[in-house]
């Protein structure tokens, strides 16, 4: 069983530009030349660590929030995969809320404990329909692993909310799939993958930037794009 569609998957573009302005200004997006797992060499990365300190943390879980809203999404907790998803559930849990929508939220532990009240789980009861909460897809592990949690307790996986959608193939070159490892989650879990941002809106802030530094990147996104990108 999944949860329904979002009632509206398209976020206001002035969100999505704001969040890559962010993740530039925070150093959490950089230009260059980056070796991906895949062994390849993008002209980007995006590093969700760097989202290190208080302000900086409270300014995303604000966009992880509002995208979850305006997604439309009816959805009943969160749910934090370790480690990143911790930070990133817990925050957002306190950005919903001060939203006016208070929800539960939960997270796993790597290596279950085995005093106390023992167990993998920590925070509310898994129940209901559960939205994942990520800061990228690359080999879907985490999610499946999630997914495989949240249905052992008997609740359903709604969505996973991402900060950033690369919108490239996966595989290796010479064996490239037709769709993305976002894709291929939405497909293999039939439930949406949300991003706050994807790959066209790096290159429409590219497109748009006043700074010839930052657009200079432009041409080596645009071909690394071709190489290797999906449809939207």
């Amino acid at each position: 069983m999944s949860c329904p569609s979002p009632k509206a998957t398209i976020i206001l573009d002035t969100l999505r530009q704001q969040f890559i302005s962010f993740s530039l200004s925070t150093g959490v997006l950089r230009f260059g030349a980056f070796v991906t797992k895949a062994g390849r060499t993008s002209p980007y990365f995006f590093n969700a660590g760097l989202f290190n300190d208080g302000a900086v943390l409270g300014k995303l879980a604000d966009f992880y929030a509002q995208t979850l809203i305006d997604s439309g999404l009816e959805f009943d907790m969160l749910f934090g995969p370790a480690y990143k998803g911790i930070t990133l559930a817990s925050a957002t849990a306190v950005a919903l809320a001060a939203k006016g929508r208070n929800v539960p939220f939960a997270f796993n532990r790597k290596e279950a404990k085995d005093h106390g009240e023992g167990g993998s789980m920590v925070g509310a009861k898994l129940q209901g329909r559960v939205v994942i909460i990520d800061d990228v897809i690359s080999a879907g592990t985490s999610v499946r692993e999630s997914v495989e949690m949240i249905r052992a307790a008997g609740a359903t996986p709604c969505a996973v909310l991402i900060a950033l959608d690369r919108m490239e193939r996966s595989g290796a070159d010479d064996a490239l799939s037709a769709h993305s490892a976002v894709q291929e989650v939405s497909l293999a879990y039939d439930m949406p993958v949300i991003p706050i941002a994807n790959l066209n809106d790096l290159f429409a802030y590219l497109s748009l930037t006043a700074d010839p530094q930052i657009a200079s990147h432009t041409a080596a996104v645009t071909a690394y794009r071709q190489r290797y990108g999906v449809a939207a």
